[in-house]
C-alpha cells in the first residue's frame, strides 16, 4: 500500500532525469483467499505490479522482460508516441516468449495512470493481474502527506467471467483484519484506481468522514468534497482527508455484493497511528 518505486535515476545531457525500471511477465499462482489459488499472470510476480514513480518531464525507460508462455505487452495511460504505446501492430508489437522490449517516453502529464497489457482477448490479460500504476508527481510536488496505493480488483476463480472474489490490493479483507494505521489530524493521500474486470462500475466509500476528490489527479484543485466515488475500469484519481476522531472507520466498495465478497476494511486512527 504504501511502496512506491523510483526506480533506477541518472541524469541525461542537459540535466533531466532518466528513470529505469524493468518489468517481467510470470505466471503465478497467488493465494488470493485462504486456501484458494489462482493461476496467475503478474508483473514482477505481484498483484498489482509495482507503482512506478516519476516526476512531471522525466524521462522514463521501461523494460518488459516476458518469461510466460504468452505474448504480453506495456500499455501506459499517458501521453506518448504511437510507437510505445503497447498495443498489438505498432511499434514492437506483441513481446513473445522469451522477448524483451524497451517502452522509453516522457512522463506527461502529472496525475495518477493505471498501466496494463493490451493483448487480445484483453478481458484476461487484464483479469488475470496484468496491471499497476503510475504516479508522475506535479513539478511543484504536493502537500506533505501520508501516502498510499489502493487498486481496486476482483478475481474471476472459476473463470466464468464473473468474479467471486473483490478486494483493494488483491487480497480480500486485509484491511478488516490488518487496518490501516493512520494518524488524527494528519493529511491523508489515497491514489485509487480501478482495474477491476467483468464488472461495469466499481466505486469507493469512507465512513464518518469526506475526502477531496482529484480525478486522474492531473489538477491540483478537488472537483468535489465528498465520501463516495464510482469509477468505471480504467478511471482513477486522487482523494485526500484528515481524520478529526480517534477510532476505526470502515471502507468500502458501496455495491454491497463486492463489500460482502472482499472489498472492505479499516482505517485505524490514533495519536501516533501507530505507524
Amino acid at each position: 500500500m504504501r511502496d512506491f518505486d523510483r526506480g533506477k535515476s541518472s541524469r541525461l545531457p542537459g540535466g533531466r532525469t532518466l528513470r529505469e525500471w524493468t518489468l517481467e511477465a510470470h505466471e503465478k499462482s497467488i493465494e488470493v483467499a485462504p486456501g484458494v489459488t489462482y493461476p496467475a499472470w503478474t508483473y514482477n510476480g505481484r498483484i498489482p505490479g509495482p507503482t512506478l514513480r516519476a516526476d512531471e518531464g522525466d524521462r522514463l525507460r521501461i523494460t518488459l522482460v516476458n518469461h510466460s508462455s504468452h505474448p504480453h505487452t506495456v500499455h501506459f495511460h499517458g501521453v506518448h508516441a504511437p510507437e510505445v504505446d503497447g498495443v498489438p501492430g505498432i511499434g514492437p508489437g506483441l513481446v513473445q516468449p522469451g522477448g524483451r522490449t524497451v517502452y522509453e517516453f516522457d512522463a506527461l502529464p502529472y496525475g495518477l495512470h493505471p498501466y496494463h497489457c493490451h493483448v487480445s482477448p484483453l478481458a484476461p490479460h487484464i483479469a488475470k493481474g496484468l496491471y499497476g500504476a503510475l504516479l508522475i508527481d506535479p513539478k511543484q510536488g504536493r502537500p506533505k502527506a501520508d501516502e498510499m496505493v489502493m487498486v481496486m480488483n476482483g478475481f474471476d476463480t472459476n473463470f466464468d467471467r464473473a468474479n467471486e472474489l473483490y478486494a483493494v490490493n488483491t487480497i480480500p479483507f486485509a484491511y478488516m483484519n490488518e487496518p490501516v494505521r493512520v494518524e488524527l489530524g494528519e493529511l491523508v493521500r489515497i491514489y485509487l484506481v480501478n482495474v477491476l474486470e467483468y464488472d461495469l462500475v466499481n466505486s469507493f466509500h469512507v465512513h464518518g468522514n469526506f475526502f477531496d476528490w482529484y480525478p486522474t489527479g492531473t489538477s491540483l484543485r478537488p472537483v468535489e468534497h465528498t465520501d463516495t466515488v464510482m469509477l468505471c475500469q480504467g478511471q482513477r484519481g486522487i482523494l485526500e482527508l484528515r481524520f478529526g476522531h480517534r477510532g476505526r472507520f470502515m471502507f468500502h466498495a458501496h455495491q454491497s455484493e463486492f463489500t460482502e465478497l472482499g472489498w472492505m476494511g479499516f482505517f485505524e486512527v490514533g495519536s501516533d497511528g501507530g505507524r
